[in-house]
């Protein structure tokens, strides 16, 4: 892959995998069995890139895994719209090196041949299938008896497809992309055949063959499940779901959604449209400044204003948008302006001629700032310059509202910018809603079914009680930005500065696979010249030594290899008795010593395996035999005992050492380069603890979902104009902590979830998985002159990662107690909040005993607080 995958990425890809050679099996078994499962991600989660990933280990295998390629692996990737198959092809040519653009095809109809090949990925739409496409020409795609009539420009489709499945060489595995669509019972706007078409392609209706493997990838796939589960014969895998939450943590997800409607009754469209307008000229202006800061070579940020109407809007209300746009940008130009109205043709709007540009071509046509669109814009469209919306929707129409925004959460550079709550942002009008419209928006937005608000004092919210939960995201309303509060000592900034944060470890890496990606990286940006050598002549040594050391297990293990152990049964045709069996050996021929030397490289590492054959091959004097003793050799060191963990260690050891020594250097690399190296800290597998970054911008509301303002408290390390930060996020509890605190502190600060310029703890939930937490809030204390701070996390008992949580915070307490005056949990029982010292082994002992978090903070060892 290209792109390193995101830890929630690489399980979900796991998890597919093993699905996937579980399905092989069964369907190559004496009485094959088909088998179907859906992956589902929220949207922006990166489904395509992990589909990349899957489709790369069908063909080439996958070492980190353990997965062995499938040599007879075709891949039928299918859609309803032939727009999203192109959009798929190129992405999956973005993401990975090891699928050529040769492999990748499209199926029009002028496709040839008798059957699908194999290694290769074939894109089709349900159009191709209808009974008017050449495709299948010569009969209706329900008519059994016609379904395989030879059509003019030779086999049909169905028959090349009935080829491919009964080929015993040959396994079909069936991608549904947006795996929702066709799978319920059509209605007066679906037509019948379309979703006939995808069912038919599964099950193999009316004639034609089932599909052996099917995989079904959607944000939402209630509707391909129920499918599958009525499915005959058709045995049903585990799902692969991915958490929304390890999503918005990864930094691909925008943060905050800033969400702005009237609050007095009024006539406001054009006023908020103005707003809006002047608010992408600002994002335009953030984005330049933060270009310049990072002298990359990234291609900068052009925001995008989408403009929201009703499905039949009136001349007068585009006429006053356009006019109400151009007048508040007037350097704007008709080639500035688009619209991806369904008439696919150009809108004549007060004198201004605005062009249809395809949804999927938005993004790169950067010079288009101002977009017009109606629904949610297309199946599979993604906007990720798309800053600002302002919709004209009425207020009945929430729901189309939050399907848009869906499509404009993904962050403009596949990153979260650090410490910057502005960039990390979508902006959103609602100039026809009002309060109470506008609450049943925020409610949909944080995931309520029945669209109310999420409250934070109630323990059976989710995200109640701090420590970030919920998802991540958060819709504020009445956004205040605020910056580096001036009341603050520079020495409390330097105490911040040396806070320990940890990294979320990611547990599919291998040591060697992150010290050859650190030394890419090292060298790409100049930090360690040679580091890509470096990296393998310490591997290669590590396999020198090991071979020196275990010779005489080397030599046995060479000797195994070198032959091939049989036996000859014999039986007597007269009686049909066996009367024995006779031992023999062959010498190995060349391709069983590489099918060995291919599963040492699954061991090893291919490369490391290859580099290895190299400097074995060098030292053969016989250059004919060379190559075949080379890989002898490579294979007989991959089977002595423990070469694998000797690897391993050498290879974390170094990594780490580099990381220590150019520990300066990376961090002052622009965001995008650093960002490549914390994705290769996180490799560790344990939590590594990283530096915090300051925060440049924080953002947070400034009324409720009620209109009413939010309290706010001083000495935050970010502040408004009068040095407040407000505290609508803290829970009336934890705002009760909070004010029992300040009397005391010099400063403050409310951490925030899921950021750079967050202290991040890494912690095991109830599945063995490593997730992050982040206490809820940091104080500053001046202890004997010197500026100490402390963590005070107030969480709910009660909630299901309370104890885990616990757990975590114990493991930091033992490791990190002398950074710190006081790490502690503080809980409300029965009314009265009650407080564990982390920094006691008591505690810590006790913590890792429990078996609920209340027992806890109920029993001798807590105090009240």
């Amino acid at each position: 892959m290209k792109f390193t995958l995101k830890d929630y990425q690489a399980d979900a890809v796991a998890e597919v995998l093993a699905n996937l050679a579980d399905a092989r099996e069964d369907y190559h078994r004496a009485r094959p069995r088909r088998s179907a499962f859906s992956l589902s991600a929220v949207t922006g989660a990166g489904k395509t890139v992990m589909a990349a990933a899957v489709i790369e280990a069908l063909f080439n295998g996958n070492e980190e895994l353990g997965f062995t390629e499938d040599p007879g692996a075709v891949v039928l990737w299918f859609t309803s719209d032939p727009s999203l198959n192109e959009q798929t092809r190129f992405r999956i040519l973005q993401a990975s090196d090891e699928i050529p653009y040769s492999r990748l095809n499209v199926i029009g109809n002028s496709f040839a041949g008798d059957r699908l090949e194999r290694g290769n990925v074939y894109f089709l739409n349900s159009q191709k299938l209808s009974s008017r496409s050449l495709l299948v020409r010569g009969g209706s795609a329900l008519d059994t008896e016609n379904m395989l009539i030879q059509p003019d420009r030779g086999r049909s489709f169905w028959e090349i497809l009935r080829n491919t499945i009964e080929d015993p060489a040959l396994t079909l595995y069936l991608i549904l992309d947006e795996a929702h669509r066709g799978m319920k019972a059509p209605n007066r706007n679906e037509r019948a055949e379309k979703s006939t078409i995808v069912r038919q392609l599964i099950n193999g209706e009316a004639g034609a063959p089932a599909v052996p493997i099917v995989l079904g990838i959607s944000a939402t796939v209630d509707r391909f499940n129920k499918a599958m589960e009525n499915s005959a014969g058709r045995t049903l895998l585990p799902n692969v779901v991915v958490d929304p939450a390890r999503v918005q943590e990864s930094g691909l997800l925008k943060d905050d959604i800033r969400l702005h409607f009237p609050a007095e009754a009024g006539t406001f469209d054009t006023v908020l449209l103005r707003r809006g307008v002047r608010q992408v000229k600002e994002s335009t202006r953030l984005w330049a400044e933060y270009h310049q800061t990072q002298e990359a070579n990234e291609d900068p940020v052009i925001p995008l204003l989408v403009v929201q109407v009703p499905n039949t809007p009136t001349s007068a209300m585009l006429t006053e948008a356009v006019q109400a746009i151009t007048e508040e940008w007037p350097e704007l130009s008709d080639a500035n302006l688009a619209h991806v109205f369904g008439e696919h043709s150009d809108l004549v709007v007060g004198g201004h001629v605005i062009p249809y540009i395809s949804p999927e071509r938005v993004q790169e046509r950067t010079a288009v700032r101002i977009l017009l669109a109606k629904d949610a814009i297309s199946t599979g469209w993604d906007c990720p310059r798309a800053e600002v919306l302002v919709s004209y929707r009425p207020a009945t129409d929430d729901t189309h509202i939050t399907q848009l925004l869906g499509r404009m959460v993904r962050t403009p550079l596949a990153r979260r910018i650090p410490g910057n709550d502005l960039l990390n942002s979508v902006e959103c009008s609602l100039p026809f809603f009002d309060k109470r419209t506008a609450r049943r928006v925020v409610g949909l937005l944080l995931g309520s079914t029945d669209g109310d608000e999420l409250d934070a004092d109630d323990p059976s919210s989710e995200g109640a009680g701090g420590s970030g939960g919920g998802d991540g995201r958060r819709v504020l309303i009445g956004p205040v930005d605020m910056t580096v509060n001036e009341q603050i000592p520079e020495a409390v900034w330097e105490a911040f500065d040396q806070l320990p944060s940890e990294t979320l470890p990611r547990k599919t890496a291998r040591a060697t696979s992150r010290l050859t990606g650190l030394a890419a990286e090292l060298a790409f940006d100049g930090i360690l010249s040679g580091a890509t050598s470096k990296a393998y002549a310490e591997l290669l040594g590590v396999l020198d030594g090991v071979a020196a050391r275990y010779s005489d297990t080397l030599e046995k293990a060479r000797q195994d290899l070198s032959v091939v152990d049989g036996e000859t049964m014999v039986a007597s045709i007269k009686t049909g008795l066996i009367s024995g069996t006779i031992g023999f050996t062959e010498a190995a021929d060349e391709r069983a010593v590489e099918a060995e030397y291919r599963a040492a490289g699954r061991v090893l590492g291919r490369e490391l395996a290859k580099q290895y054959a190299e400097r074995v091959d060098a030292r053969v004097d016989d250059e004919h035999d060379g190559f075949y003793t080379a890989h002898l050799h490579v294979a007989a060191t991959a089977r002595i005992p423990g070469v694998e963990d000797e690897l391993e260690r050498a290879a974390l050891a170094l990594s780490n050492e580099w990381l220590r020594i150019y520990r300066a250097p990376i961090m002052s690399l622009p965001d995008h380069r650093r960002a490549q190296y914390a994705e290769l800290v996180a490799m560790a597998g344990t939590p590594q603890t990283i530096p915090i970054l300051r925060p440049k911008v924080r953002t947070e509301s400034s009324v409720d979902t009620e209109g009413n303002p939010v309290a706010t408290r001083p000495l935050h390390l970010m502040s408004d104009a009068e040095g407040n930060f407000p505290i609508g996020s803290l829970g009336s509890w934890e705002a009760e902590v909070l004010d029992r605190e300040l009397p005391y502190a010099i400063a403050w600060y409310r951490n925030p979830p899921r950021s750079d310029d967050a202290l991040s703890i890494a912690y095991k939930d109830g599945k063995d998985a490593w997730r992050r937490l982040f206490p809820d809030l940091i104080f500053f204390n001046e202890i004997g002159g010197v500026i100490r701070p402390s963590i005070v996390d107030p969480h709910w008992h009660d909630l299901p990662d309370a104890l885990h949580k616990l757990r975590g915070l114990a493991r930091y307490a033992a490791e990190h107690a002398d950074d710190f005056h006081r790490i502690e949990a503080v809980s409300k029982i029965d009314d009265v909040l009650r407080v564990l010292d982390l920094t006691q082994q008591a505690v810590r002992d006790a913590i890792n005993s429990a078996t609920t978090a209340a027992e806890l903070y109920r029993g001798p060892l807590a105090a009240d607080y």
